[in-house]
């Protein structure tokens, strides 16, 4: 059966909604089917889609940002000069419309080449990159994610480390929380050697790498040489242009805050296995079908302004029956005084 992933939810023009998938076969490879074979549904109910395009086939550019470890770690076996060659081949092989950015992370993260499209500065960005330090894996693809927000299109980070992170603040918990709303895809490479874990230069954390691409639409791949990590390198940007991009309109419009479950399937019942995507329309306030009327909005604002004066007139109140208290009445009649009329 074709696997169909939902990889990337684009709700930057909402309630026009687009969905990244991609098709694979059983080895993992791309599979091209016929967009009319392609069908959607929202929280249940089919959606009528009004445009269909596969990535590789239209003007829409890719944007990928490439995280790179440059910790001391990388330094060993090989690994720094090996993740470099590959990333070079990655660059050649993108498309003149394409962007792409790098970022690098030891104990600090650095933004070394924002998004372009010029392939010379990539390159030599790449070219200048050096290794030391320690490891903060989980901020850097934090930063990735907090870099592409708010892009639209069909973003993807690709991170390269031997996968030991010992110095960052947040955790894979954290990363994989804040793009819960499939706003992006992440597929790590793992370079070092899987028999090893932490506390061995040479090792590589293969768990979490795994955990991290499955729960970020992406895919996890180990590499041990150029050739390998190149070939990786690759096959991502194949597997992104291969994929396809549906656009349909809400049914539910509203920025409700709510998420929205979504599958695809095959409308010829091709056997398939779909992995069921989500989003969140967001908003920080939830909208409402309905609004609420002036005289309703104004008699909010009256009681409210009531209750933040309630504390100076009961001051007033208090402070009055505390001066009545003082004045003291007496029963005597006043004596009568005579007037001599003239």
């Amino acid at each position: 059966p074709l696997n169909i992933t939902v990889t990337q939810v684009d709700t930057s023009s909402f309630p026009k909604v687009t969905v990244y998938i991609s098709i694979k076969d059983s080895e993992g490879n791309p599979v091209q089917v016929s967009p009319s074979r392609l069908k959607l549904s929202e929280n249940g109910q089919e959606m009528k889609l009004e445009d269909v395009r596969g990535i590789g086939e239209s003007d829409e550019p890719l944007i990928t940002l490439l995280i790179i470890d440059v910790s001391g770690s990388m330094n060993t076996a090989n690994k720094l000069q090996t993740a470099k060659e590959a990333a070079r081949a990655y660059i050649n092989q993108t498309r003149p419309n394409d962007l792409t950015g790098i970022l690098i992370f030891n104990t600090q993260i650095k933004y070394v080449q924002p998004i372009t499209q010029n392939k010379e500065d990539l390159l030599n960005a790449i070219d200048k990159i050096k290794a030391k330090d320690d490891t903060a894996f989980f901020d850097a693809l934090l930063e990735g994610i907090r870099i592409l927000e708010g892009l639209p299109g069909r973003k993807a980070i690709i991170a390269l480390t031997d996968g030991m992170d010992n110095r960052s603040k947040s955790s894979a918990k954290t990363v994989i929380e804040s793009i819960q709303s499939n706003d992006l895809s992440i597929s790590t490479i793992g370079l070092g050697d899987p028999r090893y874990q932490r506390g061995n230069l040479a090792g590589l954390d293969e768990a979490m790498l795994t955990y991290i691409a499955e729960h970020a639409g992406g895919v996890y791949g180990y590499a041990n040489d150029v050739q390998s990590t190149t070939r990786i390198y690759e096959q991502y940007g194949r597997a992104l242009r291969s994929e396809y991009a549906l656009t349909y309109t809400s049914q539910s419009p509203l920025r409700d805050g709510v998420n929205r479950k979504l599958a695809i399937s095959l409308a010829d019942n091709t056997p398939s296995i779909s992995l069921e995507g989500r989003y969140n329309p967001g908003g920080l306030v939830p909208e409402v079908p309905q609004k609420a009327s002036w005289w309703l909005f104004g008699s909010i604002i009256f009681v409210l302004l009531f209750l933040l004066a309630m504390p100076f007139l009961l001051s007033k109140v208090t402070k009055l029956k505390k001066q009545g208290s003082k004045i003291k009445f007496t029963d005597t009649p006043l004596k009568p005084t005579k007037v001599k009329l003239k």
